[in-house]
């Protein structure tokens, strides 16, 4: 006889298993890792080591100056877009919707991610481009 608990928590079926759950939460526990690095190396340039802790417009045209500042910034957009949208998708998934909503639900995490991404190499180049 099963407890009202067990009847309330449903494990996934043999067909549900090995659909990218234990990929999908490696990579978003690896893109975390990663981005505590990027992120502190983000934090440490722009207000550690600037004088009033932040950097005005013309110091930040000129630090968008270097190439391998714009691959670490570039790097650290695609990290923490990938990070956020595996934990959106998550959450999202966390609801219970059938095969086609989670279908749908993972082809809009990845469009809204790219649709961010876009936009957020556009305002990098932008920036560059005026440095």
């Amino acid at each position: 006889m099963a407890t009202d608990l067990e009847e309330s928590v449903r494990q996934p079926s043999r067909s549900q298993r090995g659909r990218g759950g234990t990929t999908a939460w490696l990579l978003q526990a690896v893109s975390g890792v990663l981005l505590i690095f990027l992120l502190g190396a983000h934090i440490v340039a722009q207000h550690f080591v600037v004088r009033g802790g932040l950097r005005d417009y013309a110091q930040v045209m000129s630090y968008l100056a270097n190439p391998a500042v714009l691959v670490m910034e570039g790097l650290f957009v695609v990290v923490l877009i990938w990070h956020a949208m595996l934990g959106l998708r998550a959450v999202l998934l966390d609801f219970g919707f059938g095969r086609r909503g989670q279908a749908l639900i993972t082809r809009g995490v990845v469009v809204l991610g790219a649709v961010t991404a876009g936009y957020s190499f556009w305002l990098i180049a932008t920036l560059a481009a005026r440095g």
